[in-house]
């Protein structure tokens, strides 16, 4: 096959919701289709130790929620299938935005009894931001929920994107008897037997033939169906890829209910890789020949037998191929991609070569940064970069057994490279101060230097602040007061940390020619 063929074949994309509303459990029946696991775990069923596959992390697995986004591959129908699976709790959203630069579509996963939730909003708005294309997959039809036609209006009123539902719930909670599946001109059953027939012809129906013809909540589904076709939007492919039209999926992902139906469909309208845009606004096409790709995630300890590092690259043109020199655009200098691999949920694999489209995972001892660019041939330019998040809440930090410096150390340079916690050094004392964007991320730092690094750590809430970067020539270290502690950043820029607005304002008055800034810029 032609490494254009291959490319085409790649779809990538993340699984994005809110927190329990059953990403994990599509992910792991996607999986499963796919053959890469062989029996779904059960989230919920924590004291069995069969735990989803995607959540890697002792933590994630004792709560049940995804802290970082994980990267699985699988082949079906004739694709190359890479899902990146996001965290759902919100304090990782920092996380989860960079990891929705390295996807070319998303699937939204909605709770039939709770609707449209505050984190699948703010997902949202990067996806639309994007402008890539997003799929719906309106899960726990087992239970009872709301009414879907409500769910749909939602959908268009909340998050501003029109909709089309691709089949239709009967029934729902102890009434769902399946899906109406007018696509594809079928019913997929829900109760039927381990021997029953899981799909019954539309034609089936209409003759009377099968039980469900006079069953009510098929009356009402056809109903509400033919209601949709003809107030409804209409399918359009060209305006699902431009992300302004969502089909709609029902189903039930804890019995794998309409998860292959879905998965189906969306493989046949889920777009092939894209172009990324460079810092000069350049276009890099996925046929370009030279290898190009970008870091957008580090993770440390993945295998805590092994210690190691890895940088998860979406390669955006051309092919990788194993012992491969490439620009490290950031440094000008040249690495070789001699150690890398691709994941199969729990397993990992060495990998020879990957295409545009795929995600790999390099090796490192240091020598990446999320955001890196990496190039080959004439490619020179560094991609856009990826969003960053000033941190609102502060921990001072010190380790709790003094004879274990390099171990904490080592904990806190490694950790803060992943790029989930930030690290600022006390511009006087040199006491060491870690920001977050939520309080998880504290109680997720401290379980890891613990486990990973066998570092215990004492920390200390510093509550709120409001970073500012001060030029450096016009720094003066009298500045500083208990009220805007002076620090600098894990890049040695210095910077104010303000106690609140009234300090920040009284500052700016002191000294009107002081330029303070809200992001570091050169």
């Amino acid at each position: 096959m032609s490494r254009a063929e291959e490319i085409k074949k790649r779809r990538t994309f993340a699984i994005i919701s809110h927190p329990d509303a059953g990403k994990t459990t599509i992910t792991e029946q996607l999986l499963k289709f796919g053959g890469a696991i062989r029996e779904a775990g059960t989230v919920k069923a924590r004291k069995t130790g069969n735990f989803a596959k995607s959540d890697w992390m002792d933590i994630e697995k004792e709560r049940g929620i995804s802290v970082t986004s994980s990267v699985m591959q699988f082949d079906y129908a004739g694709k190359r299938v890479n899902i990146l699976d996001t965290p759902g709790h919100e304090d990782f959203s920092e996380d989860t935005y960079r990891t929705l630069m390295a996807v070319d579509a998303a699937v939204m996963v909605i709770d039939s009894a709770k609707g449209i939730e505050a984190q699948t909003k703010k997902l949202f708005q990067v996806v639309k931001h994007r402008g890539i294309p997003v799929f719906t997959f309106i899960n726990k039809l087992d239970r009872d929920g709301r009414e879907p036609l409500d769910l749909l209006s939602e959908l268009e009123e909340i998050l501003g994107i029109d909709s089309v539902p691709m089949n239709w719930p009967i029934g729902m909670g102890k009434n769902f008897q399946g899906l109406y599946d007018f696509t594809n001109d079928r019913v997929e059953v829900y109760h039927h037997e381990a021997d029953g027939e899981r799909f019954v012809s539309l034609s089936e129906l209409a003759d009377g033939k099968h039980e469900l013809a006079s069953n009510p909540f098929y009356e009402q589904a056809v109903e509400d169906a033919e209601l949709l076709a003809d107030a409804g939007n209409q399918f359009d492919a060209d305006r699902v890829i431009a992300g302004q039209l969502t089909p709609v999926y029902f189903g039930s992902a804890l019995t794998s209910f309409g998860v292959q139906t879905f998965l189906e469909s969306f493989l046949q309208y889920a777009p092939e890789p894209h172009a990324h845009k460079t810092i000069d606004d350049e276009e890099i096409e996925p046929l370009n020949p030279d290898f190009s790709g970008f870091v957008f995630k580090i993770q440390a300890n993945m295998d805590p037998r092994h210690r190691d590092r890895i940088a998860f690259v979406r390669i955006v043109s051309g092919e990788f191929e194993r012992g491969m020199g490439v620009n490290l655009v950031r440094t000008g200098k040249q690495v070789k991609l001699a150690n890398v691999t691709q994941f199969m949920a729990d397993t990992r694999e060495n990998v020879q070569n990957a295409v545009a489209g795929d995600i790999i995972g390099v090796y490192d001892t240091g020598t990446y940064q999320v955001g890196d660019t990496m190039t080959t041939g004439k490619l020179k330019k560094a991609f856009e970069p990826l969003p960053t998040f000033t941190p609102e809440l502060f921990m001072r930090v010190q380790a709790k057994n003094v004879m274990k410096q390099k171990s904490f150390h080592k904990g806190i340079e490694q950790l803060v490279q992943e790029g989930a916690i930030q690290l600022y050094t006390n511009y006087t004392t040199g006491d060491i101060m870690l920001g977050a964007v939520g309080q998880l991320q504290f109680e997720v730092f401290k379980d890891r230097m613990e486990r990973e690094y066998n570092a215990d750590i004492i920390m200390t809430p510093m509550g709120k602040k409001s970073v500012r970067w001060i030029n450096p020539e016009q720094l003066d270290e009298k500045m500083s007061s208990s009220r805007n502690i002076l620090a600098r950043d894990r890049f040695d820029h210095p910077l104010f940390l303000f106690e609140n607005d009234f300090a920040l304002r009284w500052f700016k008055d002191k000294y009107p020619d002081v330029e303070l800034k809200e992001e570091f810029s050169v």
